[in-house]
């Protein structure tokens, strides 16, 4: 179980949320919650003058972020209690995208309730699971949920590596924690199967491009003339397939380098 791990995975999760910044543009930045509404006190370590106003946000350090981090995620999630690796991914998404979706992202991958509350039963299907695939599976469900966000074209890089640096960094938290003897000859299976994936969909999808280019032509008639309609429907649709299999690739690829980069320290 991963009893005492917040201390190892507080520090992933805080270098993503950034140090100091105080853009007036920013509403979160402000004591009122709107810009020019109360004090500019900033954001850092993901605490924003919004939700503490009370707080000098410039001066904070990582001893007097790691409770409200606790009381407000680790906790919730029941993280004290998940195998160690799991509690990573359930905790980076909880901060990310909030403690209920984590929760039932969790419950939804282990076969629990999904009612966003982490309990017993919760807790007891996590500790039963093949903790590895679960890791894989949870991350995989929160960048499904964040490619649908509005914001995803805006964010879709930074919210892509996280999601796959975070992903390895669980397995290999895992694979310490159960002491298994080869640990970094995982990791690199990790990263084999994620670049022959990667590999394989860019293959797709050029070959879907290519039949989509090449397949659609003079011969799409209907009563002796051309269907244009149809023709430009059948591209659309190989062009959406085709752009779904690159971005696939490409996160594919970002898995493979972050099992890679993992591997080296471990």
């Amino acid at each position: 179980m991963a009893k005492g791990n917040m201390s190892a995975c507080l520090p992933i999760t805080l270098a993503y949320e950034g140090g100091f910044t105080s853009d007036r543009r920013d509403p979160g930045n402000w004591t009122g919650g709107a810009v020019g509404k109360g004090r500019l006190k900033g954001t850092k370590y993901g605490i924003a003058a919004a939700s503490y106003p009370n707080l000098d946000i410039a001066r904070l350090t990582i001893a007097e972020v790691t409770p409200i981090y606790e009381r407000n995620y680790w906790r919730p999630l029941g993280a004290e209690a998940l195998p160690s690796g799991l509690d990573l991914v359930t905790f980076d998404f909880g901060v990310n995208s909030g403690t209920v979706r984590a929760a039932k992202a969790l419950q939804a991958v282990v076969g629990a309730a999904i009612d966003g509350v982490v309990g017993g039963e919760t807790l007891k299907k996590a500790a039963a699971s093949d903790v590895k695939q679960a890791i894989q599976s949870l991350c995989a469900r929160r960048l499904g949920f964040l490619q649908g966000l509005k914001t995803w074209a805006t964010f879709r890089g930074g919210w892509s590596k996280r999601v796959a640096d975070v992903e390895a960094r669980g397995v290999a938290m895992w694979l310490a924690a159960s002491a298994h003897a080869d640990p970094k000859g995982v990791l690199l299976e990790e990263a084999g199967k994620a670049g022959t994936a990667s590999k394989n969909q860019r293959k797709s999808a050029g070959g879907t491009a290519a039949i989509g280019t090449g397949g659609v032509g003079s011969n799409v008639t209907f009563g002796g003339e051309i269907n244009w309609l149809l023709i430009v429907g059948v591209v659309v649709v190989v062009v959406v397939v085709a752009g779904v299999l690159v971005w696939t690739a490409r996160q594919n690829k970002e898995r493979a380098v972050a099992y890679q980069a993992v591997a080296k320290v471990s």
